[in-house]
């Protein structure tokens, strides 16, 4: 697993002065978070929106615009130099979701797209995120599929194999345990055409 040191120039400007990646097609990002917030939001209670892992912000904008009080972590400072700038009315924070230091009003929905594979400890990293849900708030998260029948049959021939960044990989199943174990329920799986899971998990009303 990568320690410290190699996280931290991981995720010391990813995006190069954030003009890369996601960054090079904003407008066609805005219109897939603005598609998926419609899609979370019908499926959550109006309040707090926590995007662990924010980038630029993107998904974090689409979900102040339903009318969300948002907040948006990541390790990047440039993206969220790049986040504050665009979209300053949302709240952005340089920070992991085990670092985050919240203010103790819980959220009510949570946003994790293509991150727990960049988790050396997956426990740690949902139990942070767990910790800061409401009962019965909802987490959407994706990430890369292993089992996926449209992996390549040569791992390293597959755009989600990106070790040391990626440090673990999720099928289904064990992904929903996991979840489990810190009291979020999986209720729904999106279809994937690519390699990946997308789900809906709710926290339980008593955890």
């Amino acid at each position: 697993m990568p320690g410290a040191a190699t996280v931290d120039t991981m995720y010391n400007d990813a995006y190069g002065g954030a003009t890369e990646g996601y960054f090079g097609k904003v407008e066609r990002k805005m219109w897939r978070c603005r598609r998926r917030a419609g899609w979370l939001a019908a499926r959550s209670r109006r309040g707090r929106f926590l995007d662990v892992g924010c980038s630029g912000g993107f998904m974090t904008e689409a979900m102040r615009e339903r009318d969300f009080e948002t907040v948006g972590l990541d390790p990047d400072p440039i993206s969220v130099a790049y986040a504050r700038e665009h979209f300053p009315k949302n709240g952005f924070v340089v920070a992991t979701a085990e670092s985050f230091e919240p203010d103790g009003v819980p959220f009510d929905a949570v946003y994790c797209s293509e991150v727990i594979e960049h988790s050396a400890d997956v426990n740690r990293f949902v139990g942070a995120i767990a910790g800061v849900m409401a009962p019965g708030a909802v987490l959407f998260l994706t990430t890369p599929n292993i089992d996926h029948w449209r992996r390549p049959r040569e791992l390293t021939a597959w755009d989600g194999f990106a070790p040391p960044s990626h440090c673990l990989y999720f099928n289904p199943h064990n992904l929903a345990r996991l979840l489990a174990r810190h009291g979020l329920e999986v209720v729904t799986r999106r279809l994937a055409f690519k390699p990946g899971i997308k789900l809906l998990a709710r926290k339980a009303k008593g955890a």
